[in-house]
């Protein structure tokens, strides 16, 4: 009974010195044997590792790139503009060993890194004008924060692989009283759009006014020359018809007279049997009424009383 009571504590006591003899590093990782505190070597190689149980511990790193989101910064361009900028960068664990020994942890390390950023982006920035940070130059800003940030991060075991600026944008304050005046502007140059644009407008009312002003009196003008020429020879016909046939033409126009006067439904003309305005009602064509050829003054009633009819 005490020979298997030995040897169940002996296979403890294996055990448990196996298990802290041996310790496992996975390929996204890279680890540390530490003495007693002190570190003794590094071990970058993935597998199954040996070590000292008791005496020794072991100490793991990511050999992953990492993130890091410091916080924003509020820095001074050398235009004496204010930028709230926001950043990001990527780093890696380089050198396990130099890492330990000064910031010991991730956290540590961003600690450092975000001092480091901050730092090389007031003294990047404070040498150029805004523009180049929001358009021009961005690029080429990034690339030399990067560029200091890393020169200085691999005395503390870290690669940074990249730095960027994610926004930088104007203070509050700021933003608000360039908008104001932003505003401003834009309503200034509206007004003097719509001034033009009055201007304009007003421009081509008057010149439409005066080209319909000339067109209708070319119209009327036309138009009267037209009326004339169409008189004159209206007056030309009847002067010719008449040439053509005295008699016949005071008749005509007797009837075309006595044709206007009776139109109406109700006329009532009081006239002599004998007026001279019924000449041709009791006589043959060509005499009056007593006999011989119709007076000239009889002819001339007629045509008095006929002359809108003849138009």
């Amino acid at each position: 009974m005490r020979y298997v009571i030995v040897i169940l504590v002996a296979a403890i006591v294996a055990l448990i010195v196996g298990y802290n003899a041996f310790f496992t590093v996975d390929p996204t990782e890279q680890a540390i044997v530490l003495r007693f505190g002190a570190p003794i070597r590094v071990v970058d190689r993935p597998g199954l590792q040996l070590k000292q149980p008791f005496v020794e511990n072991v100490v793991y790193f990511d050999r992953r790139v990492l993130d890091f989101d410091p916080p924003q910064e509020e820095v001074i361009a050398s235009d004496t503009k204010r930028l709230v900028v926001d950043t990001y960068a990527r780093f890696s664990i380089s050198d396990p060993l130099k890492f330990f020994q000064t910031v010991r942890t991730e956290e540590g390390a961003r600690s450092q890194l975000g001092t480091l950023i901050s730092g090389s982006l007031r003294r990047v920035i404070g040498t150029v004008p805004l523009a180049d940070v929001v358009a021009d130059r961005r690029a080429a800003i990034m690339k030399q924060i990067r560029d200091e940030v890393n020169g200085q991060a691999k005395t503390l075991g870290m690669d940074v692989i990249d730095v960027r600026i994610r926004r930088a944008d104007l203070p509050e304050g700021n933003s608000q009283a360039i908008y104001d005046r932003m505003k401003s502007e834009r309503q200034r140059e509206a007004f003097q759009f719509r001034a033009q644009g009055q201007q304009q407008a007003q421009q081509i009312r008057a010149d439409a006014d005066r080209q319909a002003i000339e067109i209708r009196a070319e119209a009327e003008k036309k138009a009267n020359v037209l009326r004339g020429e169409g008189e004159a020879e209206s007056i030309r016909i009847y002067a010719e018809a008449f040439g053509r046939d005295k008699d016949f033409f005071a008749f005509w126009r007797s009837l075309q007279a006595y044709k206007e006067a009776l139109a109406g439904q109700n006329t009532t003309l009081v006239l002599s049997p004998d007026s001279e305005f019924f000449r041709y009602f009791g006589a043959p064509l060509g005499t009056a009424a007593g006999g011989g050829t119709a007076p000239p003054a009889a002819a001339a009633a007629a045509p008095a009383a006929a002359a809108p009819a003849a138009h």
